[in-house]
């Protein structure tokens, strides 16, 4: 087997243990708000699991006012060891990197050609200190675009397995039931094809609405249409997500900064000793509907991380 090529972002990575790239063929159908939530129902898997959240969306960075880290106090520090992620927690089990900490005004618009955002994605990927990590859920901007491009060809020597790493960076496909969105899924789903980058699976999000009321299901969008379309690509399906009223409560009162990260000025306040294992956001999702939906979509798709792994493992047995 061929020796994997070392580069600035491989050496960077060798700590992280294993990448999640979440993508989606059109906008609109809950992509980063997946990738939140995955990055929450993975820590929930072990106990000391620590999870990085890749914020790739340039144009249109979403993530820090979905943790509650859009408000003053969340920015990027440099070290002599790169840039310091900013955390959620103060346990530091949970790290956030976005374009969004390093502009001047969150309002800002970010209006680059390919070449620069190559130049910040290549950054992000070999400057930021995560330490050890368990899983790297990367957001990445709906479609297939540059920045698409930009990742995985940085990231391409690290799809050589090796003893040491025997797991490649996978994707995880967020779509809709509506034919529109399927549509532009297959896309995406050609696309990893096309660049060698393996899929753990499919997510149907949006998935019915249900009445907080009376409990009945309403297939707002259809239904199904995901699952199909992963048995007919020959994918996995990884489990189909409801509209969750409770979830829309919670990320709005994140968004307002009434549950602020420990990185955020208010999160630094209040921090004490006998707070400091805390983690409200992980908490208050807990208790929402779409946490035991997400709880067994990471548990699917840490086995199929395992599955990868073994069949790798075996492979570099018999070298």
């Amino acid at each position: 087997m061929a020796e994997a090529l070392e580069t600035p972002v491989s050496r960077r990575l060798a700590s992280v243990k294993n990448i999640i790239i979440v993508i989606s063929g059109k906008g609109g159908v809950g992509k980063s708000s997946s990738s939140v939530q995955l990055a929450l129902a993975l820590l929930n898997q072990a106990p000391g699991t620590r999870v990085g959240l890749l914020d790739l969306d340039l144009t249109g960075p979403s993530l820090p006012r979905m943790v509650g880290l859009d408000v003053p106090g969340a920015t990027v520090h440099q070290s002599s060891a790169g840039w310091v992620p900013v955390y959620v927690d103060r346990s530091r089990r949970l790290g956030v990197m976005s374009i969004g900490f390093l502009l001047k005004d969150r309002g800002d618009s970010v209006v680059w050609r390919g070449p620069k955002k190559d130049g910040m994605i290549r950054q992000f990927l070999s400057e930021v200190r995560w330490g050890d990590l368990d899983y790297l859920v990367v957001d990445t901007p709906p479609g297939t675009s540059d920045e698409h491009i930009s990742l995985l060809t940085h990231l391409h020597p690290m799809f050589t397995p090796t003893t040491e790493r025997p797991t490649v960076p996978s994707a995880v496909v967020v779509t809709t039931p509506q034919k529109t969105a399927l549509n532009d899924t297959l896309k995406s789903i050609s696309f990893t094809r096309k660049l060698a980058l393996p899929v753990l699976g499919l997510v149907e999000n949006m998935a019915g609405y249900v009445c907080p009321c009376c409990n009945e299901v309403s297939d707002l969008f259809g239904s199904g249409g995901g699952e199909r379309l992963a048995e007919e690509q020959g994918i996995g399906f990884l489990g189909r997500v409801p509209i969750d009223t409770q979830l829309v409560k919670l990320l709005d009162a994140v968004s307002k900064g009434e549950i602020p990260g420990a990185d955020t000025d208010e999160g630094k306040e209040t921090a004490s000793e006998e707070n400091k294992d805390e983690f409200p956001l992980l908490d208050k999702y807990n208790a929402t509907t779409s946490s035991k939906v997400w709880k067994d979509i990471a548990k699917r798709v840490v086995e199929e991380i395992d599955k990868g792994r073994a069949i790798v493992a075996a492979g570099l047995a018999k070298v």
